[in-house]
């Protein structure tokens, strides 16, 4: 056709540009749906990232030091230790032998390959109400990573509770696979942030109690707990023990920078802004924001502050203002940025002092983000203050400036004292 087309007259110039149609078109219309398929998984693989980064796979999933996603770390709790499996792409130790379906299974299920059940430490309760969008996109991301051989014994819990068998009976009990439903009374940012506080930030895991067999008590969602000598503060709307002082903007602030003029952040939750929340984006952060606010708080009268005569309170008052005063203030008010408020605080009348005293026995480092790279730090002083005089100068800072919390005992600072400096 070409050549009949060529004999009628058209010069040989126009005679290339046809043969190019008709014979290089389809090449190269295939490499342009080559580019687009590139550039779609490239899409796919860094939403996947962003979901990982959301869920903070990191943490749980990477030794101190080591690779990311090689597994190592150690998971305390109150049935013994786990320890955080591979989850990169190797085939002999990690997850490289996983299908989407095999992967979608272990978070929407809490079941892996070969039908071993997983332990909630692994959240998947939370991970059950992931979309299926997302799940599709960090199953590609966690495919595209570097395979790390790395053997991991993930569960080294004691008999009877090293006999997964059991997970059919938990999760029976406290197990309802049930995705998100869209509330409609509800903007769409306050959909948003539930699903990114409920689900793939699992936030309850650690900012809700517990029951006695380890599930989240929803009847408290968010109310705060203990963990691993910490305690994960109230993050509800409750505006003496949750973040209800707070405005959407500080919100944002404290999980983008790790300090908002407020609270600094530390423990775990340094952690978790520095591997997670500070490198989201701002929109998401604001989501976040609007749905705790939304949260409803514990009900009741506050408690009565300990009196400023009681012996502890003068006590405890004479320590401060010698050893506390300089960097907090004398009246509680500490330094934006850089040395948390102490009054009207919801760490500091917390029920359970445990963050408190950990702070002043063995010292803390804030965290360090882009936005705030110099991570101000809390000296320890194990080695200066007894158990009582850490019990009084916390008991005066729990109800001074507005502040109102049960005394500190003695006996619990000296129960922290131990196992802290032994760093366990």
């Amino acid at each position: 056709m070409i050549r009949a087309i060529l004999s009628a007259g058209l010069s040989a110039s126009l005679y290339a540009v046809l043969y190019a149609v008709f014979w290089a078109g389809p090449a190269l219309l295939g490499t342009l749906a080559t580019a687009r398929a590139a550039d779609q998984g490239y899409e796919l693989i860094e939403r996947g990232r962003y979901v990982a980064t959301v869920s903070d796979c990191v943490a749980c999933h990477s030794a101190p030091g080591g690779v990311p996603y090689a597994g190592g770390t150690r998971l305390f709790t109150p049935f013994g230790t786990l320890v955080g499996p591979n989850i990169t792409p190797d085939k002999e130790t990690g997850m490289g032998l996983y299908t989407e379906a095999e992967f979608r299974r272990v978070l929407r299920e809490g079941i892996g390959r070969g039908e071993k059940r997983l332990y909630p430490a692994m959240p998947y309760p939370a991970f059950s109400k992931l979309s299926d969008d997302d799940i599709t996109a960090l199953y590609a991301y966690m495919m595209s990573i570097q395979p790390v051989r790395n053997v991991v014994e993930a569960n080294q819990l004691p008999f009877p509770f090293n006999q997964r068998i059991l997970m059919l009976g938990w999760n029976w009990l406290n197990f309802d696979p049930k995705p998100l439903e869209v509330r409609t009374d509800k903007p769409a940012e306050w959909n948003r942030g539930r699903y990114l506080v409920e689900a793939a930030g699992h936030c309850g895991a650690c900012h809700t109690p517990k029951t006695m067999l380890g599930a989240d008590d929803t009847s408290r969602a968010l109310r705060g707990t203990s963990l691993q000598g910490w305690v994960a503060p109230d993050i509800t709307g409750d505006r003496r023990y949750g973040v209800g002082r707070w405005s959407v903007e500080q919100i944002v602030q404290y999980l983008q920078n790790g300090s908002n003029g407020h609270s600094n952040a530390s423990g775990p939750m340094a952690e978790e802004i520095q591997n997670s929340s500070s490198r989201m984006t701002e929109g998401d952060l604001r989501a976040i924001a609007v749905y705790l606010l939304d949260q409803e708080g514990r009900s009741g009268p506050a408690p009565t502050p300990v009196a400023a005569t009681d012996p502890r309170m003068v006590a405890g008052a004479a320590i401060f203002k010698d050893r506390c005063s300089a960097c907090h203030g004398d009246n509680g008010q500490g330094a934006s940025y850089l040395f948390p408020r102490l009054a009207d605080s919801g760490v500091v009348q917390a029920d359970d002092p445990a963050t408190l005293i950990h702070l002043v026995l063995a010292g803390s480092r804030a965290a360090a983000t882009d936005r705030l790279p110099t991570a101000p730090a809390m000296p320890p002083f194990h080695w200066r203050f007894t158990d009582e005089q850490v019990a009084s100068v916390l008991t005066y800072i729990r109800n001074s400036w507005g502040n109102a919390a049960p005394a500190v005992p003695p006996g619990d600072v000296g129960k922290l004292r131990a196992p802290l400096l032994a760093g366990e």
